[in-house]
């Protein structure tokens, strides 16, 4: 099957998984290196938005400069999660989290035209609503190990969406844009359920 048919296919489930509100978000979380793993994985907020953020470094940035997006989704992510845990909350994480995956959906759409540092700025924004998350709703004991979990399955989630955008870097432009659009209506349809 053909590169272009299977963007566009996963186009599609993305916005239909969107739609359909199943983004169990943040409900409580168990302890450990094993639940951290899982998490990410378990909210398709979560899934959208990691995936996105690998699928816009390897069409917007340099191939040398690749890791960036993710390395600062990570970093902003951790450092959120951390003030989190320190007590730090803000109203509406979750809506900010639904927005993310909208946002996230845009810059996939753009690839290059926001610029570099632009773009980079939006990853850590969308990366600190994740954070705050991760960390408000942290298990009682053993933050560290589930932090770890969390941050190594988010990086394997911008893996993914790197080598994906990377098989698919000759697709037309359209086919970029009706992936971002479907990540941002994925993202707009989470957003109406949590408002």
């Amino acid at each position: 099957m053909k590169t272009s048919r299977i963007l566009s296919r996963a186009a599609a489930a993305l916005a239909l998984a969107g739609a359909a509100g199943t983004a169990a978000a943040h409900p409580g979380h168990a302890e450990g290196l094993a639940a951290g793993l899982a998490h990410p994985f378990l909210g398709l907020d979560h899934l959208l938005a990691m995936l996105a953020v690998g699928l816009w470094s390897a069409r917007a940035l340099p191939a040398e400069r690749r890791w960036q997006g993710p390395a600062v989704f990570v970093a902003a992510m951790l450092a959120a999660a951390l003030a989190a845990l320190a007590g730090v909350a803000l109203p509406g994480v979750e809506i900010a989290i639904a927005a993310s995956v909208m946002l996230c959906g845009v810059l996939v759409a753009q690839g290059r035209a926001l610029g570099t540092n632009t773009g980079l700025a939006l990853v850590a924004l969308a990366a600190l609503a994740h954070g705050l998350a991760h960390g408000a709703e942290a298990p009682a004991g053993g933050f560290a190990l589930y932090a770890a979990g969390f941050v190594a399955a988010t990086a394997a989630l911008h893996g993914a969406g790197l080598v994906l955008a990377v098989r698919a870097q000759r697709l037309p432009a359209l086919a970029w844009t009706v992936t971002g659009a479907a990540l941002g209506a994925g993202g707009l349809a989470m957003l109406a359920a949590r408002i």
